[in-house]
């Protein structure tokens, strides 16, 4: 079979190349990562001067806090959402002032006294409480003023309502399996809602010691950042031991009923809590926190600073996730994990999400920020170590090529935008804060750690942070003590860079974007040079940036991807020439092993012309990561008109020799924006062909059932492989997902959660109308959440009209037990899937828009959604006809938008500008590739020689 096998490979090799002219594919982005979890909010970002004006947020540097007591009540359990509160705030005074100024928002009813505290004791005096603006907090005492180096007691008792907001200190709830509501107590305090719970000195520079007591109904507990003192807790009185030197916004306290799994691994003890009776689904999460832990204390060489590190899962958590120092919380969905009921993706995310929040522990926690302009020196290194947490944790997990498909590309996708931001960002109001919360804070500087951990060796960059979470333990930082570290450690190690690493690292800092490097080789004498310049969206930009950016490079004839090392240097310079090479004309030349550098690498046609018969014939000799990163670049390159159709798709064309997720998951984001705008052209068989050629091998290689010992990216690319396959209409895929559905309806043979989704999408793409009404019944009987939104999403994939006709007219039947979101998803998920999917959506429209209109409540609109939605699908003049006619009709009897003729045609316009200029090109190379004999054997074609194959040799046998 083998051998058979092998002469039929030698039959699928082919391919020749077609010079096509330049073309911008759509404007839609290949991005493939899941948003950041860890997000705090976001605001429009503005910049503003620290010049004390209204507009200054930040406290004046005249007192600084040494310790606090916290002391709260609260009733909680009953759903009240009063609490009161205590705070005793020791302080000193750095410069002479009458006034002490603290944070304080949504608490009231003061009242105060202070007491000096230093070698001259004073009676406990009153004192004035005046709220001010910019949630600033007075304090005053009649004819006091606070000497220079003084050290005061300050007391404030005042009340506060516990929010609803999921911000602050802040009341939450559960229903149980049997109907019962639970509340809790939580808190979020990130980044400035430390202030709502306790007056504070809400800044990250501001580090104290505290010390928290919750008064609470015994029938609770209460967690905390550190262990419950012995003494002080007693029935309903709870007391935790004193802090380190921390930051407000990392205190963080629970109240509620939860119950908890414990482990302890290298004398660190962990707990992980939540809701009852989930305790048993909290194995994995704990398991992976214990050996995270324990991964990241190795790897810096900086023990873990407290003595417990718990978890917990709240029911209402905006955050995604928070590294409260020795508590980190976390939407509950993100700690729950079963083999029977759970994802592989999901485990994977629990585990990427512990990495997070545990680097945290030292980045960000034991050493601080001195403001939130540097953000991103916790939150990337917090990106960056959530995946070399779990690559040292779970090697086999291979967890770098899912950080290239999502946070890699993430960040060079949004920081190739004009109004990108750079890493190093000035910001001052809570919103200006809150706004720092994205890529430019967490994938970017990820990246760029990433980048210099390669290009400096990772035993300089693991020395240089060890060196850097000793000096500062316990203290707060900018980015210049970073770079002193690493300095340091450069020196230590006696490795040579060519500036400091304050010139080095600063360009990538304080600048927004990052280089493109367009790479231009002298054939004949065996060097290349390399220009850099920003690369942006819109290539009509100008700009004259430049960066320290290392580099390195393979090439055919020493293919060797293991020391990801600098070996040169772009100094600042826009143009460099690797005078020293040696390459052969014959060989390609790959810049940037592993895909390790962050930039983009441009190379020359018969550059590229070389890489694409390498990728054919010896594809292993390229690196997964730089084969998914070549074809990223390429469609970007196509997207601004740096290359032709032909060279992407002459790239693309290896796949038929892929098997690493990385290059599926990211050609598979290409393949989706393709057949959007093809799908309903009379060359659409052309495209798909070309696909079912590319995938059908490895597709029928995986297959669609999980087997025992397989890689553990199998598992991910199987779900990229069986959604692309049956998308574009492989007969192979359409029977194994139909068969392997069947088999679940029919028989109870379960599908693996990790591909229900897809199964149930692809194996309801042609189906009987036996199976078909199943899944339909399965809709409305389940009481699930997200079964439903499962099912609604899976049979909206039928190419059946009758079928999908029956399940968008559900839309309208106000018997069945669809919800409002749940009627007004149906026609979307019928049109976004296919063109026969289209096609019955404007059908159904045009019998019964007034009935869809009814549906509407309040300022909801679903017919006017519904119809902008549609025109986003429109690639063909039928289609456009049809729906300039239904938009027509239904503004004169449904109450709609007056905006909607617009926006439609603006959507449906943008389809044909993009097909005036694309479409000749990409069906001019597909046509070209097939007609030339280039084309592999169809998947039919394919199943009956293998059979055959099977055959032959059985005869022999």
């Amino acid at each position: 079979m083998a051998h058979c096998l092998l002469k039929l490979w030698l039959l699928l090799l082919a391919a020749t190349s077609l010079q096509a002219r330049l073309i911008r594919p759509p404007d839609v982005d290949v991005d493939l990562a899941s948003s950041q979890l860890e997000t705090k909010g976001f605001a429009g970002i503005e910049t503003h001067a620290d010049d004390n004006s209204e507009r200054n947020y930040r406290l004046p540097n005249n007192t600084i806090p040494i310790t606090y007591d916290v002391e709260l009540w609260t009733w909680v359990d009953t759903g009240n959402r009063t609490f009161n509160g205590s705070v005793k705030i020791e302080l000193n005074v750095l410069e002479a002032t009458d006034t002490i100024t603290l944070h304080a928002r949504q608490i009231g009813n003061f009242s105060a006294t202070i007491e000096r505290k230093d070698n001259r004791p004073s009676d406990v005096l009153p004192a004035k409480v005046t709220p001010g603006t910019r949630e600033f907090l007075h304090i005053t005492s009649e004819g006091v003023t606070f000497p220079q180096h003084s050290r005061w007691l300050l007391s404030i008792n005042y009340t506060g309502e516990l929010r609803t907001d999921n911000g602050g200190f802040y009341l939450s709830q559960y229903t149980d399996d049997a109907g019962q509501v639970h509340y809790l107590a939580t808190t979020q305090f990130e980044s400035t809602n430390a202030r709502h719970a306790f007056p504070c000195y809400d800044e990250p520079n501001k580090r104290a010691f505290f010390t928290i007591t919750i008064h609470h109904t015994p029938a609770y507990t209460v967690i905390s950042n550190m262990p419950v003192a012995t003494v002080g807790t007693s029935a309903g009185i709870t007391r935790f031991e004193e802090t380190p030197k921390m930051s407000s916004y990392l205190i963080a306290f629970i109240v509620s009923d939860f119950e908890y799994t414990t482990g302890e691994l290298n004398g660190v003890r962990q707990r992980v809590f939540s809701r009852k009776g989930k305790q048993e689904q909290q194995e994995w999460t704990l398991l992976a926190g214990l050996v995270v832990e324990s991964s990241l204390a190795k790897y810096f060489g900086v023990k873990y600073a407290l003595p417990k590190l718990d978890q917990a899962g709240i029911p209402d958590f905006s955050a995604g996730a928070m590294e409260n120092w020795g508590l980190a919380t976390y939407r509950e969905q993100y700690m729950w994990w079963t083999k029977e009921q759970s994802t592989i993706s999901l485990k994977t995310n629990i585990a990427n999400i512990i990495g997070h929040e545990y680097a945290h522990m030292w980045f960000g926690n034991l050493v601080s920020l001195k403001w939130w302009t540097y953000l991103w020196l916790k939150e990337g290194f917090a990106t960056l170590f959530s995946y070399e947490s779990d690559d040292i944790a779970f090697p086999e997990w291979n967890v770098y090529q899912i950080y290239h498909v999502s946070d890699y590309n993430s960040a060079l996708i949004n920081d190739a935008r004009a109004q990108a931001v750079p890493m190093t960002h000035y910001v001052q109001t809570p919103s200006e804060i809150s706004g720092r919360y994205n890529t430019y804070s967490y994938a970017k500087p990820s990246c760029v750690l990433y980048m210099f951990k390669n290009a400096w060796t990772d035993a300089v960059f693991r020395l240089g942070l060890n060196k850097y979470l000793n000096e500062f333990k316990y203290n707060s930082t900018d980015e210049y003590d970073l770079f002193g570290s690493l300095e340091q450690a450069v020196d230590e190690l006696k490795w040579q860079l060519p500036a400091t690493v304050k010139d080095i690292f600063s360009s990538w800092s304080h600048q927004a974007g990052y280089p493109l490097l367009t790479v231009e080789r002298d054939y004949e004498a065996g060097t290349f040079s390399i220009k850099q310049q920003r690369f942006v969206d819109n290539k009509t930009l100008t700009n004259h940036n430049t960066w320290y950016v290392p580099i390195n490079y393979a090439t055919a004839s020493e293919p060797d991807y293991r020391d990801t090392s600098a070996t040169h240097y772009l100094l600042n310079v826009k143009e460099y020439t690797v005078s020293n090479a040696k390459i052969s004309k014959d060989d390609w030349l790959l810049l940037n092993k592993q895909s390790t550098g962050y930039y983009r690498i441009l190379y020359d046609e018969q550059n590229y012309r070389l890489i694409a018969r390498g990728l054919r014939e010896q594809t292993y000799n390229i690196h997964p990561r730089n084969r998914a990163q070549l074809l990223h670049d390429a469609y970007r390159f196509v997207d601004t008109a740096r290359i032709s159709q032909s060279t992407l798709f002459e790239l693309l064309a290896y796949l038929k020799h892929e098997d690493q997720y990385a290059a599926w998951s990211t050609a598979n984001s290409i393949f989706n924006i393709y057949d959007q705008y093809l799908r309903g052209d009379e060359k659409y068989a052309e495209f798909r062909e070309f696909v079912i050629e590319l995938i059908e091998h490895i597709f029928l290689k995986i297959g669609v059932n999980e087997f025992s010992g397989e890689h553990y990216l199998n598992k991910y690319l199987r779900t990229v492989l069986l959604s692309l396959a049956c998308q574009v209409g492989s007969e192979q895929c359409h029977k194994q997902a139909h068969r392997k559905l069947q088999e679940f309806l029919e028989h109870g043979i379960a599908i693996e959660p990790t591909v229900r989704t897809q199964t149930y999408c692809a194996g309801l793409r042609k189906p009987e109308d036996k199976t078909y009404d199943a899944v339909l019944e399965q809709l409305f009987k389940s009481t699930t959440a997200s079964d439903r939104s499962m099912y609604i999403s899976s049979l909206g994939c039928s190419q059946t009209a009758t079928q999908l006709k029956k399940f968008v007219e559900a839309s309208i039947d106000k018997t069945n037990s669809l919800s409002y979101a749940e009627r007004t998803s149906l026609l979307n998920a019928a049109y976004s899937r296919s063109e026969q999917g289209l096609t019955t959506s404007l059908e159904f429209l045009e019998v019964n828009g007034p009935a869809y209109a009814e549906l509407s409540t309040g300022t909801a609109k679903p017919l006017d959604a519904a119809l902008k939605g549609m025109a986003n699908y429109v690639v063909s003049q039928k289609q456009k006809t049809r729906l300039d006619a239904l938009v027509a009709m239904v503004k004169e009897s449904a109450d709609v938008k007056d905006d909607l003729s617009d926006v439609v045609a603006a959507n449906m316009q943008s389809n044909f500008n993009w097909l005036d200029v694309h479409r000749e090109p990409v069906v001019n190379w597909l046509v070209a590739y097939r007609g030339n004999g280039s084309v592999a054997l169809s998947a039919s074609l394919f199943t009956m020689l293998s059979a055959l194959c099977v055959l032959l040799l059985n005869k022999l046998n």
